[in-house]
């Protein structure tokens, strides 16, 4: 990838309904939202496009858009209602709890593989290729900007937490080799699998299932308020992505794909057990330490992320059991 295709950013999506036309079109023409229609579903896709749009002006932004709308007081009372309702309707679904190291354990018991259920189990016995293809599609609206919603928790944290985790994140970003970023892993592997490496460019594909697990995250990390939630949110991640991403290097390799293709998951597998004890020692406990208060907040993020989590993979599995793309459009192959 080279450093003129690295900076590209996506165009702004089609809307999926009255409030994200009204948003995309302030982006587009350069002033206020009008006529903004009250948040129906906070789960919805109109409202899941928007809230991503809108959280995207603090990333890479769009092509067009100028980078002052990141501060634009009018989208950030749009944003606010949105966050606002879709932390209500997770609050509301998700058991309130405060017993960190419980809740920790339970992410460590992983099922015996024949009884493990989950969209890599079903791409290791059964899945096909193209299956695979769109699990990537999906995952690369997070993957070509990994650890970026983690990152900005960095300066909320007390000193022993920050420390160890801007270790994990070193990790995340190739330990100082820009080849060895993730992100760039990732977009490897799209390439080596068919797919477009865009930044972004699955965005009017994915669904609102894909666009909530990074909206939780850009929620999270956004607001110091929440910097358990997101502390709880990146250790679910870190501690169950070891296993997950074993049984999709095999999966790859039963298909068929090259061992190049794989390399991102095959990074995960050594790194994130790695960054398992890490998030857990160095992040969780020294937070929780200092700040023990913040212990329910941490719970969330991991129940959340969980039942967000669960949520896209009961998407695509259902989608592929009745035989048809868990996309919003059909991939195209490159």
């Amino acid at each position: 990838m080279t450093a003129l295709e690295e900076r590209a950013v996506a165009a702004l999506p089609a809307p999926r309904g009255p409030l994200s036309a009204c948003v995309l079109a302030a982006l587009r023409d350069g002033g206020p939202p009008r006529d903004l229609p009250p948040v129906r579903d906070p789960y919805g896709e109109d409202e899941q496009l928007t809230l991503y749009c809108l959280y995207e002006l603090h990333y890479r932004g769009f092509p067009g858009v100028d980078a002052e709308r990141e501060w634009d007081l009018d989208l950030l009372r749009v944003r606010q209602a949105l966050e606002r309702e879709f932390r209500t309707a997770l609050r509301a679904e998700v058991p309130a709890g405060d017993d960190v190291e419980q809740e920790i354990a339970g992410l460590l018991t992983e099922p015996a593989e024949a009884d493990g259920t989950g969209v890599s189990y079903h791409l290791l016995r059964t899945g096909e290729p193209w299956q695979l293809r769109e699990y990537l599609a999906h995952r690369s609206l997070y993957h070509l900007k990994e650890a970026d919603p983690q990152a900005w928790v960095i300066p909320r944290l007390p000193a022993a937490a920050k420390a160890a985790l801007v270790t994990v994140e070193h990790d995340e970003y190739g330990a100082g080799d820009p080849e060895r970023v993730h992100a760039r892993l990732f977009a490897a592997m799209l390439r080596s699998t068919g797919l477009d490496d865009g930044y972004g460019a699955y965005l009017d594909s994915a669904p609102a299932s894909t666009l909530a697990e990074v909206n939780l995250m850009s929620l999270c990390g956004l607001h110091r308020a929440l910097r358990g939630a997101l502390v709880g949110q990146f250790a679910t991640v870190e501690l169950t992505s070891s296993p997950g991403s074993d049984r999709l290097v095999r999966a790859m390799d039963r298909m068929g794909f090259p061992a190049a293709a794989s390399a991102f998951y095959a990074e995960h597998v050594e790194a994130d057990a790695v960054h398992e004890q890490l998030m857990r020692r160095g992040v969780v406990q020294p937070l929780l330490a200092e700040e023990p208060e913040l212990a329910s907040d941490v719970v969330f993020g991991i129940r959340a992320s969980t039942l967000l989590a669960e949520r896209f993979g009961d998407h695509l599995l259902s989608a592929w059991a009745n035989g048809r793309t868990s996309l919003r459009h059909t991939l195209s192959m490159g």
